[in-house]
């Protein structure tokens, strides 16, 4: 069975935590390492406290590239407030679809 999760861990104990959960999962028992170990004789408290993996740092650029300061204009609030005012169009467009709907009149 494969999981993925929605965010990837970037936390040091929780990268253990999932670590050891995909171990278990995958044979059936913990792994003989130190962050097993902690886990074993601490539980998740110990994990959390004393974790052993270091901090992934997780970092995506999108091309989204800064202009220079303008009190003018930012084709980034731009580009923000065209994505919103078409979700905007398309919940009434649903919304006014559902009213059809629901008064006979979408036929």
């Amino acid at each position: 069975m494969t999981t993925r999760s929605f965010w990837p861990p970037v936390e040091p104990a929780q990268i253990d935590y999932e670590a050891l959960r995909g171990h278990v999962l995958d044979h059936g028992r913990l792994p003989e390492d130190l962050a097993a170990a902690r886990f074993a004789r601490r539980g998740l408290g110990g994990l959390i406290s004393w974790p052993v993996a270091d901090p992934i740092y997780v970092v995506e650029l999108l091309g989204s590239v800064r202009p220079a300061w303008t009190p003018h204009g930012d084709p980034r609030v731009e580009a923000l407030a065209a994505g919103f005012g078409f979700l905007l169009e398309a919940a009434g467009t649903v919304h006014l679809q559902a009213e059809l709907a629901r008064s006979g009149g979408g036929r």
